[in-house]
């Protein structure tokens, strides 16, 4: 079963529907640091030049309305990696994001501004130990368009848990990025199917013009 014959059986099962845009977005770019964005800096990092240049639009005009905007890194502070669990088993190349560490720092294109969350985790989920989700209430978020990297591992696993926290979801196919084509075009129709809708960043940057500017306080 090739793609196409994978969408139309999802479709006549009931999945694919589409979510849509609410009135209140949040956009949330996930991991895009020195040493999961910038090859030059980490052997781990996924070549992104043109998803962060996507992604730096998305942040100009949420910067613009006002939507609030959340970076996510990733930092281990126990000396033997205990805050990792068997995640940093697993893949233990995420041992170089220490704090103060340029692989933990998020990379010049992106850089956070004054008023915008910046969250370390230690697992794939930007939910997960983190105040996220309490963050996102607060703003009265009733969407969150996820950006960043890995398509397969955080963007996923942030994608599942908003969905599974009450947001609608919005994955624009042109601002994420993984190590693999094939588990990033796997993991964008299953996203797609199950968990949000995937867009064209086109298609995100036109709804998002069309909402009116942000008043909620933070």
């Amino acid at each position: 079963m090739d793609l196409k014959d994978a969408e139309k059986y999802y479709a006549s099962i009931g999945f694919s529907r589409r979510t849509g845009f609410g009135e209140r977005p949040a956009l949330l770019i996930i991991d895009c640091n020195h040493g999961c964005s910038d090859p030059a800096v980490s052997p781990m990092a996924i070549s992104m030049d043109a998803e962060i240049k996507n992604i730096r639009r998305l942040l100009d005009l949420a910067r613009s309305k006002g939507f609030p905007v959340v970076h996510t890194t990733v930092v281990y502070t126990d000396e033997r990696f205990r805050d990792g669990g068997w995640f940093i088993k697993k893949v233990p190349s995420l041992e170089v994001l220490r704090p103060g560490s340029k692989e933990s720092q998020i990379v010049p294109e992106l850089a956070p501004r004054a008023g915008e969350l910046v969250l370390e985790k230690r697992f794939p989920s930007g939910f997960y130990g983190t105040n996220l989700h309490s963050y996102l209430t607060a703003c009265q978020v009733d969407t969150v368009i996820v950006t960043g990297d890995s398509t397969s591992g955080c963007v996923r696993a942030t994608v599942v848990d908003a969905v599974s926290s009450g947001f609608r979801v919005v994955i624009p196919r042109q601002c994420v990025a993984d190590r693999v084509e094939l588990t990033h075009v796997v993991n964008l129709f299953d996203m797609d199917a199950k968990y949000g809708d995937v867009m064209d960043v086109g298609e995100v940057v036109a709804a998002l013009e069309r909402l009116p500017a942000s008043r909620t306080a933070r």
